[in-house]
């Protein structure tokens, strides 16, 4: 548990302390409301089965002459109509509390999922690869809902421990014995049913964590390969997959709500259990029926029916706690990911990119990159060519700025490469990938691609890229595209990421091996188009066919990790 309490604080803003530390002021404020609540009831009980009380007792005389009553009848109405108020603004006092308490601890949802999703847009190119995307959804959509449990939950159980101890108080003041047989007793159940129900929700909330990093993998796997899917007609491979994850989900989850209603039951059968059993001792004790009993029964019944919710809801807060510990690991360990730390510092290309002594590895002693030597001017139209694996990707990689070389430096004109610059040396790339992605929009959100949304920009793009026309005979901007672009051909798709990259401008525009699954006419076209619009850019290929880089000034093969001319 404290090492929960730690990665909460590790967490939370300093403004989210102060805000748990005014609930828990509102907390103690409620408990007080509480008790005084349940300590009332004895006074009332008292005077309304005996009027003769308000003349015996110094208190209730002085209340009564103070508000000059006329009979004990208007005193005992008055103290009911009173009471009863009193539990109506109780109630709303506590549904106050309790908005303020779901406000904060389902609020956070928003910031945490906010900060999971910029931490994983800060994370470096070469880290994000490594990463799971059906895990990173599951850690922004489930995970932080976990862990938003687990702050109502710790909040819940800190309000409740304030109750419990002030009624715990009051029933040692009217009776102590009673009351310390009772701790005893529900002590005892409660300490066994923290150890036995506790440790088994946190085991179900670790395999429920795996289980749905399963059952989104499949969900991912199955629609990005819809297309394989059909064409394979293994529909029954991937529902028999599914079923065996949503089924043991299903039972994971089962098996959770089951054990939590257990702590209240069982405490409720007790609970009740012993307001019978201190019954039975009053009238053993009296020898007789226990009328003169009545105000100190009524406060101790009214304390076990408030106690028992309470005892409850601190058991059912802890065992959630457990159920979702392991969301906690998850967002935490997250959060703190080591993030790009990029600076705005401009850099201008006027003249000549230099890569100078460049060796990169993924691996440690497993260069992909040896030494590379390699100067680029701008305007120029270069080509890498290799084998699959050769590092024709990663040295166009590392020349846009997504990786950093292990050894040696990039030199921009007079200006080194690095942390400070490199966000503003990436903004003059554009990026054609050889499998193109559209998001299920339009063709102008496409294009804009969370960028200002300018329409005639996008029209001159689309038209430089020949696909305005096609799109005219459409929905112009506003035709949909369907997800992946699954509603274009492959030649349309193609164009569209053309505009998108020539959307922003940029100085530098890298085509990776982007037209190498279209058919050579489309492919001459639209390469006709690309060596059109890049006059005064400069061009950067990685290519296999030699018909894409043909009007090439210089091609470069990666062999071995070093860089040959072609």
């Amino acid at each position: 548990m404290n090492e929960i309490i730690k990665k909460l604080k590790d967490l939370l803003t300093k403004n989210d302390k102060k805000t748990i530390l005014l609930l828990v002021l509102f907390s103690i404020i409620i408990s007080i409301i509480e008790t005084l609540g349940i300590s009332i009831i004895m006074p009332f009980m008292a005077v309304a089965t005996d009027f003769n009380v308000i003349h015996e007792n110094e208190y209730y005389l002085a209340v009564f002459n103070f508000f000059n009553f006329k009979t004990d009848m208007n005193f005992v109405l008055v103290f009911g109509f009173g009471l009863t108020l009193f539990y109506v603004l109780r109630s709303i006092i506590n549904l106050v509390y309790f908005y303020m308490l779901a406000k904060f601890s389902k609020g956070r949802f928003h910031l945490i999922a906010y900060k999971l999703f910029e931490n994983y847009l800060g994370l470096s190119y070469h880290n994000f690869i490594k990463k799971n995307s059906s895990s990173l959804n599951k850690t922004i959509i489930h995970e932080a809902a976990g862990l938003t449990e687990i702050l109502s939950s710790v909040l819940l159980m800190i309000s409740e421990i304030f109750i419990i101890i002030l009624i715990y108080i009051l029933m040692l003041m009217v009776n102590y014995k009673i009351t310390l047989v009772l701790t005893l007793i529900l002590g005892i159940k409660a300490f066994f049913l923290s150890r036995i129900i506790s440790k088994k929700l946190k085991i179900i909330g670790i395999k429920t964590e795996k289980v749905r990093r399963n059952f989104y993998e499949i969900i991912n796997r199955t629609f990005g390969n819809f297309k394989l899917i059909k064409l394979n007609s293994n529909d029954k491979d991937v529902l028999k997959s599914f079923d065996e994850a949503s089924y043991s989900t299903a039972q994971l989850v089962i098996k959770h709500a089951t054990l939590s209603h257990v702590p209240r039951l069982f405490l409720e059968a007790v609970g009740f259990g012993m307001i019978a059993l201190i019954i039975t001792y009053l009238v053993w004790k009296n020898e007789a029926n226990i009328a003169h009993e009545l105000p100190i029964l009524s406060m101790f019944v009214l304390s076990l029916y408030r106690l028992m919710p309470s005892v409850n809801r601190i058991m059912s807060s802890y065992n959630q706690i457990m159920y979702y510990s392991k969301s906690l690991d998850i967002v935490h360990s997250d959060l703190f990911f080591d993030i790009e730390n990029l600076g705005e510092k401009s850099i201008n290309f006027n003249k000549i990119i230099h890569l100078n002594n460049l060796s990169f590895q993924y691996e440690l002693n497993k260069p992909i990159l040896k030494n590379i030597n390699l100067s680029i001017n701008k305007g120029d139209k270069i080509a890498f060519i290799g084998k699959s694996g050769s590092g024709k990707s990663t040295i166009v990689d590392i020349i846009i700025g997504l990786y950093k070389p292990t050894e040696g430096n990039i030199q921009i004109d007079d200006d080194l490469l690095n942390d400070d610059n490199i966000k503003q040396w990436r903004g003059k790339v554009g990026y054609i990938p050889q499998s193109v992605y559209l998001f299920d929009g339009s063709v102008g959100e496409n294009i804009a691609f969370g960028n200002i949304y300018n329409e005639k920009k996008i029209i001159e793009c689309l038209k430089s890229a020949s696909i305005y026309d096609f799109l005219e005979e459409k929905e112009g901007l506003s035709t949909l595209v369907g997800e992946g672009g699954i509603m274009l051909s492959g030649g349309q798709k193609q164009r569209i990421a053309i505009a998108r990259a020539l959307y922003l401008e940029p100085e530098i525009l890298v085509l990776d091996e982007a037209t190498s699954a279209l058919d050579d006419d489309t492919e001459a076209k639209i390469m006709d188009e690309i060596y059109h619009l890049c006059k005064d850019k400069t061009l950067i290929i990685i290519a296999h066919r030699l018909s894409t880089i043909d009007r090439c000034e210089y091609i470069y093969k990666i062999e071995n990790g070093e860089i040959k001319n072609v």
